[in-house]
């Protein structure tokens, strides 16, 4: 059965005028970056006052803070249903990185460098910590690498980046080996620095995460 809309007019008119502002948000990001962003800007894209914009965003920072809620929302929402579909740790990779190249400027706000002066609410790390957990899930599936590490132990005293989950020092180890490796690949690729070298970034993303799985 579907859903009953329970908004009132009022509420759907200002999430529309809302998803606008952030559309025009997204299309000024891409152009002059995310440390750029003005909402005096964007009221003159809309047609709209200085004033009558802040009603819908108070500030930059808000504006800011929605656009990377929706952003870590849509890659935690895209690994967990990949993993539901049976993915791998593999496939979860792969799935990260068509993510990320649908809409670089969106992968970069919340992967790339921080917005000067911008302090993320503490809801967005938890959103963060499930995209951690889908990866320790599939991390655990994994063959054991053999004895403990040196930063193995270091990992099972400083596990708060893990949130709750109750993996294994050594699942942590290859959870965290992955998400540095996939990332280091992706930023670099998205940030340009392999244009004019000469070979296939999605070649060399694979390679990694080849190697990455071996071990």
């Amino acid at each position: 059965m579907a859903q009953t809309d329970t908004k009132t007019p009022r509420e759907r008119y200002r999430a529309q005028v809302r998803a606008e502002i952030k559309q025009h948000a997204w299309e000024q990001i891409a152009t002059t970056g995310a440390s750029a962003l003005s909402l005096n800007a964007i009221s003159k894209q809309m047609g709209m006052s200085g004033p009558a914009l802040y009603r819908y965003y108070a500030s930059r920072d808000e504006l800011i803070t929605d656009l990377i809620r929706d952003a870590y929302r849509s890659v935690a929402d895209t690994l967990r249903s990949a993993s539901a579909a049976g993915a791998d740790l593999a496939e979860l990779a792969h799935t990260l990185r068509r993510w990320a190249l649908e809409d670089p400027q969106r992968y970069l706000l919340i992967y790339g460098t921080p917005v000067p002066g911008y302090h993320a609410p503490d809801d967005i790390t938890s959103i963060s910590f499930e995209t951690m957990a889908i990866l320790l899930d599939a991390s655990a599936t994994l063959p054991s690498d053999g004895p403990a590490t040196p930063f193995d132990t270091h990992l099972a005293e400083h596990r708060d980046w893990a949130g709750d989950h109750p993996a294994s020092p050594a699942v942590l180890h290859r959870g965290l080996s992955f998400w540095t490796r996939m990332h280091g690949v992706l930023s670099l690729e998205l940030a340009g620095h392999f244009t004019g070298m000469g070979f296939d970034p999605a070649l060399l993303f694979t390679a990694e995460l080849d190697a990455l799985l071996a071990h």
